[in-house]
């Protein structure tokens, strides 16, 4: 998604998710996933040992498969976040981060309403829900970053109003 900057650069486009993920918005989320990552592997080298041991057959089974599915989001997360930074510090070309970054895998599986997933720790089923929130924001930055190419022009109309619902018009239309 783009915006029209009207100041000195003229009407120049702005894309968002640039903006996003180069600016001051872009290190409170790595600082947050790279803590939830940190966070989540000391309970579940610690405490979530402990609690797992408490748990009946089919709570153990689903302990033992929602830590790896979160695990594994969380490297995925990881990955993408480290990318970024690279892009970010100069350290790889955008390009070649982009190369990378596709081969990530961002799509997110909730198992909330499987068998015994109630039955897990809490705890386990905090770190779950803050790991799909994290990654919903990451896929959301991917797919702006993805879409920051050059936005279609359309010839002002003269009417803010009419100018703004053509742009809503257009951004929308460019999601599908």
């Amino acid at each position: 998604m783009t915006i029209e900057h009207k100041g000195e650069m003229g009407g120049t486009p702005v894309s968002i998710g640039e903006r996003l993920v180069t600016r001051e918005g872009f290190m409170p989320l790595f600082r947050e996933g790279m803590g939830l990552l940190e966070e989540t592997a000391d309970y579940l080298d610690g405490p979530g040992r402990e609690d797992s041991r408490s748990l009946g057959r089919l709570a153990s089974l689903a302990y033992a498969t929602e830590s790896m599915k979160l695990t594994t989001r969380l490297m995925q997360i990881a990955s993408w976040l480290l990318l970024q930074r690279a892009i970010n510090d100069g350290e790889i070309s955008a390009e070649q981060g982009d190369l990378e970054k596709r081969k990530i895998k961002l799509s997110s599986v909730t198992d909330e309403g499987a068998t015994a997933y109630h039955e897990l720790p809490g705890t386990l089923r905090d770190l779950i829900s803050r790991s799909h929130r994290i990654q919903d924001r990451v896929r959301h930055l991917d797919e702006l970053t993805r879409r920051g190419g050059a936005p279609r022009m359309r010839k002002p109309s003269g009417n803010p109003v009419e100018d703004q619902i053509s742009a809503l018009r257009s951004a929308l239309m460019e999601q599908r």
